[in-house]
Parts: C-alpha cells; sequence; structure tokens
C-alpha cells in the first residue's frame, strides 16, 4: 500500500472481474479526487470442509515388444479398474497409452514401457483403501492426492472473501490516512487481482509403507481472495 499525494485529476472507476463470472459487467465512470490518493492491496482466505478427494496414478508393464507390453498394461489396467469400482470412485478418467523402447544395459535386456494416466475423485474416508488396494496392483504409482471443497458454495464463499478482502484493504487506507492527518476514505477504483482455490496436497506413500492414516488430518482446501483499491483520503 501506498500513499499518493496528487493535484485534482479524473480517476477511472472500474471492477475487474477476472476468473469470477463472465456475465459479469465491467463499470466505467470518471470520478475526481480533490485530495489524496490512497492504494491498499486486501486480501482474505477462508477453509472449507473436504468433500473429496481428487486422486491420480500412473500405470506401467513392460515386455519385449510393444504388442507385449500394450496388452500387459491392458491387463494391469482391467485390474485397476476393479479395484477402483470397489472404491465407488467417481469421473474415472484413462489417457490413451505411450510406449517408449529402453536400451539395455548391465544385466538387463532391451524392452519396450507401456504407460497411462488414471484419475478420478472418491470420498475422503476411501482414502487408506485407495492407498492400500489400489497401490499395491503390479505397475501403479500413486501421486500426490489433493482435497476439493463443495461448488455448491462457491458463490456464498465468493461473496464473504470479496467483503473480508475489502475490508482488509479499508483497514489499511484508513491507517495510512489517519497518519497523514485525514479521515474521510471515498472508494475510487477496485480492481479484483483473482479468486483461487489452492487444494493442499499430500504425498500417498506405496501400499508396504504407509501407515494407518485418518483422512481427517488431511490439510483443508483452502480459497483465497485479493483485490486492490483505490481511495481518495481527504
Amino acid at each position: 500500500m501506498r500513499p499518493l499525494l496528487m493535484r485534482p485529476f479524473a480517476v477511472l472507476l472500474g471492477l475487474v472481474a477476472a476468473g469470477v463470472s463472465p456475465h459479469v459487467a465491467v463499470a466505467q465512470v470518471q470520478l475526481r479526487c480533490e485530495g489524496t490518493l490512497l492504494e491498499a492491496r486486501g486480501s482474505a482466505e477462508q477453509e472449507r470442509p473436504t468433500r473429496r478427494l481428487s486422486f491420480s496414478l500412473s500405470l506401467e508393464a513392460e515386455a519385449s515388444t510393444a504388442d507385449g507390453a500394450l496388452q500387459s498394461l491392458q491387463e494391469r489396467l482391467a485390474a485397476v479398474r476393479t479395484a477402483l469400482q470397489g472404491q465407488q470412485v467417481e469421473e474415472l478418467r484413462v489417457t490413451s497409452p505411450s510406449t517408449w523402447r529402453r536400451d539395455a544395459e548391465r544385466n538387463r535386456p532391451a524392452a519396450v514401457t507401456a504407460s497411462l494416466q488414471v484419475s478420478g475423485r472418491l470420498l475422503p474416508q476411501r482414502l487408506q483403501a485407495l492407498i492400500r488396494e489400489v497401490g499395491a496392483l503390479p505397475g501403479v504409482r500413486l501421486s500426490p492426492v489433493g482435497t476439493e471443497a463443495d461448488r455448491g458454495l462457491d458463490g456464498t464463499v465468493r461473496r464473504q472473501l470479496l467483503r473480508g478482502a475489502y475490508q482488509d484493504a479499508l483497514a489499511q487506507a484508513r491507517e495510512v490516512a489517519a497518519a497523514v492527518g485525514l479521515s474521510k476514505l471515498n472508494p475510487l477504483e477496485v480492481q479484483l487481482d483473482g479468486n483461487e482455490l489452492r487444494p493442499m496436497q499430500m504425498r500417498a506413500a506405496t501400499a508396504d509403507a504407509a501407515p494407518p492414516f485418518d483422512p481427517a488430518e488431511l490439510a483443508l482446501p483452502k480459497d483465497r481472495l485479493s483485490l486492490t483499491v483505490r481511495f481518495c483520503a481527504r
């Protein structure tokens, strides 16, 4: 935040709603500041209950030929699908396979590796079963697991974050205004920097090394929003 001493000038009032809604209109009005221009950046964040976990895994198989590697990969994928269906996985996605040839090394003949990626979402209480049962299958490598909030509450949370971020910027501007002997603040311009969800992640251990795990210990999903406000102080 920085106070700027300005002569009387025209200011364009704009609400830049990037990342919020494509239907939000951008208002443009010419205003004047007959005082000191103050700019403050406010932010707010809010943790939310975890509704689902997002997961991804890579699946590999190896053989002396590409056909053999793909056949083995297909068999392993069938076992992974069966295990995931038992965990009531939602939005299951499987990529197309890719292959590459590994050159011969000492004590290792040349081979072809086939691989693909699997992703989906499941309930938090099924995390341990995912690690133990799916992670133990041949060729499976689990990636970090992310937490997701209930997207149906996004609108309510966004409004709360907007109010919180604006109040944060207003409090900062009031401190600076008081320091230079000013008391009245009039908002001239609000620029919304964005509303971003940062899912917290944990590293899923291999099945034989994973201790009993309580999904409630996962860090909660967190939304953050920041904005910049220009005030005319007098």
